[in-house]
């Protein structure tokens, strides 16, 4: 499994795809969240601006991340 590494308390999930690489732009996300696309822990999530603190899974289109965050050291093993 990827994983994503924040700096910040949080981020976005939207953003969190374009930085996982898994869409192109925010447009590309907004859309597939909204479709009901992705799950976050397994749960399907249509809020592009969900914030991920760190330690969730996020899965769209049969890829997954795992979000790490430096700020809290949530999601490291």
């Amino acid at each position: 499994m990827e994983s994503i590494t924040i700096r910040d308390e949080f981020i976005k999930l939207g953003q969190a795809l374009k930085l996982a690489g898994l869409v192109g732009s925010g447009m590309d996300a907004k859309f597939i969240v909204q479709n009901g696309e992705v799950t976050v822990d397994g749960e399907v999530d249509t809020r592009r601006g969900r914030k991920l603190y760190g330690g969730e899974v996020v899965e769209f289109n049969g890829e997954s991340f795992k979000v790490i965050s430096k700020a809290t050291g949530d999601g490291e093993q």
